[in-house]
């Protein structure tokens, strides 16, 4: 089991509760490794806590700029040596994306760049809100051609497209968010679900993060394990 691959969203800028996630996960039969967002990394102590922290770990920043400027937002983080993935986003363009990927090897040869499609939170009507006229599905398909073809060692999507996309794209390298247990609200997210289920749709790694974080650590960990296992 410990082959698959399993982040833990530490969502939140309190130091102490990103350490007892860190703690309350640890565990013998699954690697789980930590993901840390905008909400951590901007905080006061967070940016410290990463430059000294010893394991691999997530930056997910969802890079999105024009080149020049996410090419200096890598390099601002060479001296986080156990950074192993950092997100930027589909929505930046192939040109930008070719440049982060190469900037990357610069920067640290063991960090991958992996390219967000349409966020977990959106559905087709969130899109036509904000004038897209494709749906998720079709979306997610050109993000996916343009972030193969840029170089990036991967993408992010959620499960369901990544079914699709691993028809397509044999090898690449698929992270999928809006992860919950059986039974747990899907909170603000649209398009998720379980774990074993994205697991069978050939994903390479989920992420969890409320069915993980939120009530008791230890008992959700070995509810997860327990689900994984089935």
């Amino acid at each position: 089991m410990r082959n698959k691959l399993v982040f833990v969203a530490c969502d939140t800028s309190d130091l102490s509760q990103i350490k007892n996630i860190l703690k309350s996960t640890k565990n013998n039969k699954l690697k789980i490794i930590p993901k840390f967002g905008l909400q951590f990394f901007y905080s006061k102590n967070g940016r410290k806590f990463l430059e000294k922290f010893k394991n691999d770990f997530w930056l997910d920043l969802k890079i999105n700029d024009i080149p020049q400027t996410a090419l200096s937002a890598i390099h601002s983080i060479k001296d986080l040596k156990k950074c192993k993935y950092i997100t930027v986003h589909a929505n930046g363009g192939l040109d930008m994306l070719k440049a982060v990927k190469k900037k990357a090897k610069e920067v640290n040869k063991n960090l991958k760049i992996l390219g967000v499609t349409v966020l977990t939170s959106l559905n087709d009507n969130s899109l036509k809100e904000i004038g897209h006229t494709n749906s998720v599905k079709k979306l997610v398909f050109k993000q996916a051609d343009i972030i193969q073809k840029s170089g990036c060692d991967g993408l992010v999507c959620s499960a369901k497209e990544a079914k699709f996309i691993r028809k397509k794209y044999k090898k690449l390298f698929i992270i999928t968010p809006g992860i919950r247990l059986p039974g747990d609200d899907s909170n603000d997210q649209s398009r998720v679900m379980t774990p074993n289920d994205a697991f069978k749709n050939k994903v390479s790694g989920i992420v969890i993060g409320r069915s993980l974080t939120k009530g008791n650590i230890k008992s959700n960990t070995k509810k997860l394990i327990n689900h994984l296992t089935k």
